[in-house]
């Protein structure tokens, strides 16, 4: 088995779908020996902000000597990025040997695990084979069913920024959604949430009570940008004066703040992080494809954002960042967003949409999405292809425009290739 067959294994498991429940997971592991009883974790679910909160928190413990692990989902650019000891992703080697191991305990079972639960087993696996401290692990979906909840009580458990995502599976509100993702809470533990509803505070108060679990809330009081630029951000929280962060927007502020009472709560239990380790882990911390520039002249920025939370904030982040700009948008969208919803917010912005088509089987063609921007008001084109979609932006926007790429997760890595190929031509 080379990595090309390793990645092809894991994705043509039995079932591809998100399928809830533990058992199989369970299941796997235990022929595996249990890999996960053998480590420690920040566990982190929300609906917005996981990603990031989990980059940084390691970046933190990184600086503080720690060997952590990295667990995160979708990738962005490559698959090896779902699983990073020490900032490195997994190498070939490393992934096509733990999946040597893997794929004949998974054969053997009656009912298959899904393909996230394969990755989390294999990244367990992993992770104790390289000896991690620590592990960051983010939850993929939810929290109560969840593969990556058959770990112990870790270290402290984490909520990010909670919206309406996944409601076929997670719930119809925010509060019934808040108590799914609070499914990571265990007895007796540890938890920080991020400050959002009163209704959604409440909810994952009740279920810290039921659970005698300690809760830290961010501090968002305190929080003050005192500059920004394409460059980072300096930010004051509580006593800790002149941060500075190069993860851009608002919304990353919230973050740090929730990963600052992160670190406090792990001081509070015996870890060693220092003031420095936390103010160098920030400063140092990477996390691409979340307003991320890759390119100048003109400016090309790409966004995750792919659901009306974090369109919000990227409206945020055009005021902040790009105000009186020609903004072109390159963008495509999975079928089953609420896209309606999520284009509206930004149609003032831009000048124009090239629309393209994500690689992804629920994808919207291309030309589906223009004709729905454009009887939305908006001036829209449809491009065949990615690159074809680059080229097209860039030229609209000229040397003093934006391209700013939006709307999917899936496209950010070929757009990326397609940039630089056109960069390098």
């Amino acid at each position: 088995m080379n990595a090309e067959q390793a990645i092809a294994y894991i994705h043509s498991v039995f079932w591809k779908g998100s399928v809830p429940g533990l058992s199989r997971t369970r299941t796997l592991l235990e022929k595996m020996g249990n890999p996960q009883k053998k480590l420690k974790f920040v566990h982190i679910a929300g609906t917005n902000g996981k990603g990031s909160t989990a980059a940084m928190t390691a970046s933190i413990l990184e600086k503080a000597g720690y060997r952590t692990g990295l667990y995160t989902s979708p990738y962005i650019y490559r698959f090896h990025e779902r699983m990073q000891v020490d900032g490195v992703p997994i190498s070939d080697e490393d992934l096509v040997s733990v999946t040597e191991f893997v794929k004949p305990l998974a054969d053997s079972m009656t009912e298959p695990p899904t393909e996230f639960e394969l990755v989390t087993c294999i990244a367990f696996a992993y992770f104790y084979r390289k000896g991690c401290d620590i592990v960051v692990l983010e939850v993929g979906m939810g929290g109560a069913l969840d593969s990556t909840n058959v770990i112990d009580t870790p270290e402290v458990a984490v909520i990010t920024n909670i919206g309406l995502d996944h409601t076929e599976y997670l719930g119809s509100t925010e509060e019934e959604i808040a108590r799914t993702k609070a499914g990571i809470f265990k007895d007796h533990g540890r938890a920080v949430i991020y400050r959002g509803k009163p209704e959604v505070e409440a909810a994952l108060e009740q279920v810290c009570r039921e659970k005698h679990v300690d809760l830290k809330k961010a501090d968002f009081a305190s929080l003050n940008r005192k500059q920004h630029s394409l460059e980072g951000q300096v930010f004051d929280c509580g006593s800790r004066k002149d941060l500075f962060l190069p993860l851009l927007g608002d919304h990353q502020l919230h973050n740090a703040a929730v990963v600052l009472a992160v670190a406090d709560t792990l001081v509070e239990a015996g870890w060693r992080i220092t003031e420095d380790n936390i103010r160098q882990g920030l400063r140092d911390v990477r996390w691409p494809g979340r307003f991320d520039v890759v390119s100048r002249e003109p400016l090309f920025i790409i966004d995750g954002g792919h659901n009306p939370q974090c369109i919000e904030a990227l409206v945020k982040n055009i005021a902040d960042y790009l105000e009186g700009k020609r903004i072109i948008a390159l963008t495509g969208v999975l079928a089953d967003k609420d896209y309606a919803d999520m284009y509206r917010p930004v149609l003032p912005s831009v000048t124009k949409f090239v629309c393209i088509t994500p690689p992804n089987p629920r994808k919207l063609e291309a030309p589906v999405l223009a004709e729905h921007l454009r009887r939305a008001g908006a001036e829209a084109e449809a491009c065949g292809t990615i690159a074809q979609g680059v080229a097209r932006a860039r030229e609209l926007a000229g040397r003093e425009g934006v391209v700013l790429c939006f709307g999917s997760l899936y496209s950010i890595g070929p757009i990326r290739d397609a940039l630089e190929s056109q960069n390098q031509a």
